[in-house]
This record gives structure tokens, C-alpha cells and sequence, in this order.
């Protein structure tokens, strides 16, 4: 490649945001799983997060499991398994979540023909409506999953935000403790896990409103970006320039901010709408939605106004910028969750670490 489009990954960062994050939660008495998917489970940056004390690396890909199976830790298929992939899950994933009973059936059928147990986690949704067992169904499904052969049932965990929105709150993790306890008295069982959701739950770790009953968390954003995601706040002490794309100018052209010509759909199938700010300077960088999307890029030179991009070049309007950019001129950006997880998943972006 040519160097450019190009992720820099500072590591350092990473590990400084991944450890302040481990000593947080475990002064609480949580442990936490770190999530991998979004840097494409790089086993550089994987390392990072286990020599700072993580549990377990967290993906939602097999492919990304394969790359991971070197570090002495658990490793967790976040997304509940296709039944077309479950005899890599038992070879790839050491805990796997589960929201369906046949899942966890066949799942003990094979682990016992491998003359294995596999571990799962049972999901239940408290209502941000994604995976999860319905809240009344929990507990006979917990106990149902108790009979099978072949599997051990860890504990139960949740997932908030992604989908619904909704905000982690006290009241509502409170309800999924009162799950782990009321199946712990039903069954005569141990819970090693009460898996709290993931980086939107941290809101609660740092302003010390999370239940007690909670044990785990799975972290990716607030460690790799060092935000917490449901409010977006950027934390104290945290590193937030931790990916970074850097892209080079190929045009720089005076032209007007509105298209000539009758408007239909672009190449993507959507109707551009523009603003008319008169005849402005533009520059033309050589990445594009092929490579990273461009509405996920946060320019460093804040003059920068990002227009819009093609599948192959972003277009920017640098007219306010004090300094006078030249084609060839290389262009750094910090990026959002959405930026940094197409960017390290891109082939088409190298891929830089640093220390």
C-alpha cells in the first residue's frame, strides 16, 4: 500500500484508558470482558488490553476469535451463534451467549461428542428489545438450560443501548440482579456472572450508581475511545485520541457549493441535499465510503467542514482554515465508534501501531 488512507493506534493510550477502566470496575467488584470488534481484534491491541488485567477479549466474529486464541484468557462470541457455526463456537469460543434453548441443546449435543463442556451465558432483555430472553421467561428458561448435557450455565447478562436506546439505569440493572438472585434461590445455584451490558453502562461505574449484584461488564468503546456511549461524554484521565486517520489531499479547487444540473440520486441511492454558501475553496481526499464512512470522521483542523464524500474521495470545504493546504498535504482525524470500527475493518486502510 501506499501508506495512505492509514489508522494510527496508539497503544499506549489504549492501555492507559484499558487499565484505569479494569482498577474502576474491580474497586467495585466487577470484572471486565474486553471487546474486541472494534479494532477487528488486532492481536496488538488485544495484547494491550490483557496486560492490563482483562478477563476475557469479547468478539462477535468467529473470524476475529481465530485471531485471539494465543492469550491466556476467556474468549466470548458476543453475538448469540448461528446454528450453522456452532461447532467453531465450541472451538473457538470458551463462553458464548445464548438467548435460545435449542442453541444451548445442540450446543451440549456437540460439546459432549467433543467429550467437552462449553459455557454460556443466558441473555435476557430487560427492554431494549435485541437478544435476550423476555423477562418472565427467564427464569424457567434458566432452569431448562440447567438440564442440558454438555453445557454450563454460567450466569446471565444483558445487553442496553444498542438497539432501543435505553439508558442503563440503576432500576433496570436492579431488575436483572433480581433475576440472578430469584433463579440462585429457585435452583440452589451459584451465578458466577451478572453481566451488566457494555460501555453504556459505565455511566453508572463512574458516577457510582451501579448495582451491587452487578460482577461484569463488557467494555469496548469507553476503553478503546475513553467515552461511555449512551451520553457521550469524553472521561477525565481518559485518552480519546487513540485511532487516529490520517489521509492525503489529491484535489484542491474553488468551485460552488451547489451542484449544476437537476438533482437525483447519487451512487448511493440517496437525494443529496445541499447548502449554497456561494463559490468555496474544496479539497478532495483520497478516502471514501468504500473505506471508512465520511459523517464519522472529527477533523483535527476544526475549520474543516466535512460535505460529503463518493465510495472513493471525501469532500471538504477548507475556505475558514488559517493554513494553506497544498495537494499532497497529509490530513489527520479523530474518529467515532462508527469511524474506527469500518476504518480497522477496511482493507483498503492500512493499519499503523504505535507505541
Amino acid at each position: 500500500m501506499s501508506g495512505y488512507p492509514r489508522i494510527e493506534a496508539y497503544k499506549g493510550r489504549i492501555r492507559d484508558n484499558c487499565t484505569r477502566t479494569v482498577e474502576l470496575c474491580r474497586s467495585y467488584g466487577i470484572d471486565v470482558m474486553a471487546v474486541t470488534k472494534g479494532f477487528c481484534a488486532y492481536p496488538e491491541i488485544a495484547k494491550c488490553l490483557v496486560e492490563s488485567g482483562v478477563v476475557a477479549l469479547a468478539d462477535s466474529r468467529i473470524a476475529n476469535l481465530k485471531k485471539l486464541q494465543h492469550f491466556d484468557v476467556d474468549k466470548v462470541l458476543l453475538r448469540i451463534p448461528m446454528p450453522s457455526e456452532l461447532d467453531e463456537v465450541i472451538e473457538y469460543a470458551d463462553l458464548v451467549l445464548v438467548s435460545e434453548i435449542e442453541t444451548a441443546r445442540v450446543l451440549g449435543q456437540k460439546a459432549k461428542q467433543r467429550g467437552t463442556i462449553q459455557r454460556v451465558m443466558a441473555m435476557v432483555d430487560i427492554g431494549d428489545l435485541r437478544e435476550g430472553f423476555w423477562l418472565e421467561e427467564i427464569v424457567p428458561a434458566f432452569g431448562e438450560m440447567l438440564g442440558i448435557k454438555g453445557i454450563e450455565v454460567t450466569g446471565i447478562g444483558t445487553n442496553l443501548s444498542c438497539y432501543g436506546g435505553v439508558i442503563p439505569r440503576r432500576e433496570n440493572l436492579g431488575v436483572l440482579v433480581g433475576y440472578a438472585k430469584e433463579i440462585e434461590k429457585r435452583y440452589g445455584v451459584h451465578l458466577d456472572m451478572v453481566s451488566g451490558g457494555n460501555s453504556s453502562s459505565m455511566h453508572l461505574v463512574f458516577d457510582g450508581g451501579i448495582p451491587e449484584g452487578i460482577n461484569n461488564l463488557r467494555i469496548g468503546e469507553a476503553i478503546l475511545l475513553g467515552r461511555e456511549t449512551v451520553f457521550g461524554i469524553e472521561r477525565e484521565n481518559y485518552h480519546n485520541d487513540t485511532f487516529v486517520l490520517k489521509a492525503e489531499i489529491v484535489e484542491i479547487k474553488e468551485k460552488p457549493s451547489v451542484p449544476i444540473g437537476e438533482i437525483g440520486r447519487d451512487a448511493f441511492g440517496n437525494v443529496p441535499v445541499f447548502t449554497d454558501r456561494g463559490v468555496r475553496k474544496r479539497a478532495i481526499i483520497a478516502v471514501g465510503k468504500q473505506d471508512i464512512q465520511p459523517d464519522t470522521l472529527v477533523p483535527y483542523d476544526k475549520d474543516i467542514i466535512i460535505l460529503g464524500g463518493s465510495s472513493d474521495h471525501t469532500i471538504l470545504d477548507i475556505s475558514d482554515c488559517d493554513k494553506d493546504y497544498s495537494v499532497g498535504d497529509i490530513l489527520a482525524f479523530d474518529l467515532t465508534y462508527g469511524g474506527m470500527l469500518g476504518g480497522m475493518t477496511s482493507p483498503y486502510v492500512e493499519k499503523v501501531f504505535v507505541e
